[in-house]
């Protein structure tokens, strides 16, 4: 769930959402992979050996690279290095050109109306290109042909930005957002998951989307029924009062990492979905329930995991984030999401 770190005076100015990111909930009893590295290579070796090389094909493939580095092997990447500045204009090195292809409120599926931040809807959001994207995958068309003219691309929609999203909501250290009402919760997950949609080159050599294709879906926490598989499927910790079985669950949350498998499905890792998951049930003093969930149900494994997370406020306006009134809902998050991009 992360490495542990130093809180620093200027850290204690940023987020808190962002502060907790680095948070050691689980500690191991032996080094994490973070600290074996650190151990073996610098960090600035680590980045040349990055450049050196086009994949990094799990751990083995890092420690030879970075010893290719080091014997002094020149970086194929001839680039002239773009000038360190902050500014509304995105720069490139010389030679090359950067193209806007497709943008948070843009359309994915066919009829989705035309973007209105003044004005907007889950039912518009969930027709929409959806917010903070994380990993993109290329899935070729035909399928299996390796094609590259024409393909499908499989993007993570991983989290939103409240006080970004909404005009009038503040900055982001005012986080979480408990004055954002229950359309806006509903927007922010229309905005969450993941979108398909299908991109085409043209002669010219840009890529397009092609905004009518059958093709182009998307996958929201809102509205995209998933199902629960593997041995965990069915288990009494994953049943909920609205979904007794333990076999589907609504949607996907917090997808940070990803991958296209050989037999060309997309991977999605649902990341930190603590922040979700509130207890705002006051008990006999008027006060909630403590981080501790004494008496909880799943007490010790949500301590583990940083739950109550009390980042998105969305328990106010959607009790199955609530952990006093659904006590197994989380235990539904933070697995790894199978899709298809070519069956809509």
């Amino acid at each position: 769930m992360g490495t542990a770190s130093k809180t620093t005076a200027a850290d204690k100015g940023a987020p808190r959402r962002a502060r907790s990111d680095d948070e050691r909930l689980s500690p191991p009893s032996t080094p994490t992979l973070d600290e074996v590295i650190e151990r073996r290579v610098s960090r600035r070796s680590v980045l040349k050996g990055a450049l050196a090389t086009s994949a990094l094909g799990g751990l083995s493939g890092l420690v030879a690279t970075v010893r290719q580095s080091e014997a002094g092997e020149r970086s194929q990447f001839n680039f002239i290095e773009v000038r360190r500045g902050v500014d509304d204009t995105h720069h490139v090195s010389p030679g090359y050109r950067a193209d806007v292809l497709v943008r948070w409120g843009d359309a994915v599926m066919p009829g989705a109306p035309a973007f209105d931040p003044q004005a907007q809807t889950p039912a518009s959001q969930v027709h929409q290109f959806g917010y903070n994207n994380d990993f993109i995958g290329f899935a070729p068309l035909p399928r299996g042909s390796g094609a590259s003219n024409r393909g499908l691309l499989c993007i993570n929609h991983e989290y939103t930005n409240e006080d970004l999203m909404f005009p009038g909501k503040g900055r982001a250290d005012k986080w979480p957002f408990d004055n954002v009402d229950n359309t806006q919760v509903e927007v922010e997950m229309a905005a969450h998951g993941g979108t398909v949609i299908e991109v085409a080159r043209d002669a010219r050599g840009r890529w397009q989307v092609v905004t009518d294709s059958h093709y182009n879906r998307r996958i929201t926490p809102l509205a995209t029924e998933m199902a629960l598989s593997g041995p965990a499927a069915g288990h009494r910790r994953l049943r909920t009062n609205a979904e007794p079985t333990g076999r589907r669950v609504i949607g996907t949350l917090n997808n940070c990492a990803g991958g296209m498998t050989p037999w060309g499905t997309w991977l999605m890792a649902e990341e930190n979905f603590h922040y979700y998951f509130d207890s705002r049930t006051p008990d006999s003093r008027g006060a909630v329930a403590d981080p501790a969930l004494l008496g909880h149900a799943e007490r010790i494994n949500y301590a583990r995991l940083g739950i109550p997370g009390r980042g998105m406020g969305w328990s106010r306006h959607k009790p199955h984030f609530n952990i006093d009134k659904e006590p197994f809902e989380a235990n539904r998050f933070g697995w790894i999401v199978e899709v298809d991009p070519y069956d809509p």
